[in-house]
């Protein structure tokens, strides 16, 4: 596959449209994304998993592409399931079937090797080689470089179950010229969802936790915003401005107020277009920047940016971990300690320092230190209070506590380096 997609990323380069993708779902590439998935995952609708497929693969794999030849294949609906969200609402996620995974993931790839050449750098979410920590640099650079005095944070409602087939298809027929390809995208998008036993038809959007559903989601907002910006919209703005997206959140940084307000409304006008809106609760236009020295602050990506000075009393933007993803934090870890009072410590200490780690290299970035040695801390008391309700005849003094915790916890650290 990887001879497949750099192929396809040099028709991408020199072609106005891409032709002949279709070929490149094979018995190779399907193979291949099958060795790729999860022994665990979720089971779709058909209860089949990685196991049970791979019993017959061979003869599972011919038949799936047999039925692609002749356009019998047809993908199974999604079978929806929720996950928490850190405002105590609900995700819904979309689990396809295990072949349509295999399908899915293939297409993902030959999608992201024909965008990768044609999407823009403003856009950083689901891309190779790019991270949020991209986001928070750029963010940075552009503050402490450039006269910017104000933020416009958006949020686009409901975002994947609102996109617009229509368009979506338009914009993907704009770069491929593989009817075929395309009409496999169709059919995903139209699969329906099942929701217990009743069968819901999707005549908009793209299910969450589909593998093809992020890369169709970026070349959605890359006609939608990122083009509009950087070629309509930025050209004719006095002052200077930055626009950054990650997946469906993005910001633009502003020099002049009336621009940012303009452009606000701008944009309003072209979510309706596209059958998207933004969230107005959660979109604002506030001042902020070097230039401002005000006390306003914004969250993005789980990150909260204010206004900070350096030991010396120069301007520095300040990163640190957001309140609302602090707390969301601190509560996972205090019901995950619970379920696991009577489990081995051995076993649970090796757990909690992977997982303490993993919010370390993500919230560790330059000066949020002290935030991320805070919820360490934290967990140390959580720890302390779960381990001392576990046995009534061992009641765990603190010395013991410590000994435990120093020998299994990694100490908290800076991973990322963010500033200019």
């Amino acid at each position: 596959m990887e001879t497949g997609t750099e192929g396809i990323r040099l028709q991408s380069r020199t072609y106005t449209r891409v032709e002949n993708l279709m070929r490149n779902v094979n018995r190779e590439s399907l193979i291949a994304m099958h060795l790729k998935q999860p022994a665990e995952k979720a089971k779709g609708v058909d209860g089949i998993g990685k196991a049970e497929y791979g019993e017959n693969l061979e003869g599972n794999i011919s038949n799936l592409l047999d039925r692609m030849k002749r356009f019998s294949y047809r993908p199974l609906p999604v079978r929806r399931t929720y996950i928490p969200k850190a405002n105590g609402k609900m995700r819904p996620l979309g689990i396809p079937s295990y072949e349509d995974r295999l399908v899915q993931g293939v297409m993902a790839d030959i999608l992201n090797a024909v965008y990768e050449e044609r999407f823009l750098d403003c856009s950083y979410g689901f891309r190779a080689g790019r991270n949020a920590h991209d986001v928070v640099r750029a963010i940075d650079n552009a503050v402490m470089r450039n006269r910017v005095n104000y933020v416009l944070e958006a949020d686009i409602k409901g975002f994947f179950d609102n996109v617009d087939h229509d368009w979506l298809i338009k914009f993907l027929e704009h770069d491929i010229a593989d009817k075929n390809f395309i009409r496999y995208i169709k059919r995903f998008l139209i699969a329906g969802v099942m929701e217990d036993t009743q069968l819901q038809d999707s005549d908009k959007g793209t299910p969450q936790g589909g593998l093809i559903s992020p890369v169709l989601a970026n070349v959605y907002l890359h006609y939608v915003l990122d083009l509009w910006f950087e070629k309509a919209v930025k050209p004719k703005l006095r002052g200077y401005s930055c626009y950054l997206r990650y997946a469906d959140d993005f910001l633009i940084l502003f020099e002049n107020m009336d621009e940012a307000e303009r452009v606000l409304e701008a944009i309003r006008v072209r979510m309706e277009k596209f059958s998207l809106e933004l969230a107005e609760e959660k979109t604002k236009i506030l001042p902020f920047g070097r230039l401002k020295g005000t006390r306003e602050s914004f969250d993005f990506l789980g990150f909260t940016f204010s206004n900070g000075k350096t030991r010396n009393g120069y301007y520095r933007i300040q990163v640190s971990t957001s309140k609302k993803k602090l707390k969301a934090k601190r509560q996972a870890v205090k019901e995950w300690l619970r379920v696991r009072m009577h489990k081995p410590i051995d076993e649970t200490m090796k757990l909690l320092n992977l997982k303490l780690q993993g919010h370390c290299n993500y919230y560790g970035v330059s000066g949020n230190l002290k935030s991320i040695a805070k919820f360490y801390r934290y967990v140390l008391r959580r720890f302390m209070k779960t381990m001392r309700r576990r046995s009534q005849k061992d009641r765990f003094p603190w010395p013991k506590l410590q000994r435990i915790w120093d020998y299994y916890i990694t100490p908290p650290s800076i991973k990322v380096r963010i500033w200019s």
